[in-house]
């Protein structure tokens, strides 16, 4: 399968969180062809600060191989990983995480800063950016624009 498949499958979990209240930004892990983990924005629902997408699915990915080191697995998540995020990816050895949406304001994967790329720590994550671009940062804006009471126009 390719990127765009799994970032469908991504998609899929960001409208979970939408339908739960939750910023619609959402996440599978990928081994070998496999999905082996899963997750969604919950941190509003869960009274938890690190409950992001990207956690949630590392979290159920590790529970899922007995292991909190994902070596060649894949995270593909609907929007840009945060400085969070970045530091649990690299921490689970991730081999390479496939993003949507970039985020303008708190995006750790070249959009304010690059922590992948920080030559000085000690695992390196390769990063693709911009898949399904459009249909995750509208599914982003949708619901923005909802909060806000404004209809968005596309």
């Amino acid at each position: 399968m390719d990127d765009s498949v799994f970032m469908g499958l991504a998609l899929e979990q960001a409208r979970e969180a939408g339908a739960a209240g939750e910023v619609p930004v959402g996440a599978v892990v990928v081994l070998e062809g496999e999905v082996v983990g899963r997750g969604f924005n919950q941190p509003i629902g869960r009274h938890d600060p690190t409950a992001h997408a990207e956690i949630m699915a590392l979290r159920d990915a590790a529970i899922r191989l007995g292991n909190y080191r994902l070596p060649g697995c894949t995270l593909y998540v609907t929007l840009e990983p945060c400085a969070m995020c970045a530091g649990a990816i690299m921490h689970a050895r991730i081999e390479r995480v496939v993003f949507g949406a970039r985020d303008p304001k708190t995006g750790a994967a070249g959009s304010i800063i690059d922590l992948f790329a920080e030559a000085r720590l000690n695992h390196h994550t390769a990063v693709v950016g911009g898949v399904l671009a459009e249909e995750c940062g509208s599914l982003l804006s949708g619901f923005f624009a909802a909060r806000r009471g404004r209809t968005l126009v596309t």
